[in-house]
């Protein structure tokens, strides 16, 4: 999701750059994503931090060190997973109680 728009920045904690640079040194500045293919973590260098359990905890041991694309990727499937917990709005499908054709 990107930031424009969002209230998400606005939810971080004040002292949220001390936890990131503190997430990103125990992590060895390494993404610890682990591939799916081969079981072992990823190589690439970590930009990101992500909370593990999504929300509001921002407790160290509820961040993780993550690269770009991995991040990336557990954004966008936390997003559509969120959009099929949405109830929708529209009307079954069918004919309408009213119509009296």
């Amino acid at each position: 999701m990107p930031w424009t728009g969002s209230d998400r920045r606005l939810r971080l904690p004040s002292d949220w750059p001390v936890r990131r640079l503190s997430v990103l040194k125990r992590d060895g500045f390494q993404c610890v994503a682990v591939l799916r293919d081969t079981g072992a973590r990823c190589t690439a260098s970590a930009t990101d931090v992500d909370h593990i359990v999504p929300g509001d905890d921002h407790d160290l041991a509820n961040l993780q060190a993550l690269c770009r694309w991995h991040h990336a990727r557990k954004s966008s499937a936390e997003g559509v997973a969120a959009k099929r917990r949405r109830v929708s709005r529209r009307r079954p499908e069918g004919r309408h109680p009213g119509d009296l054709r």
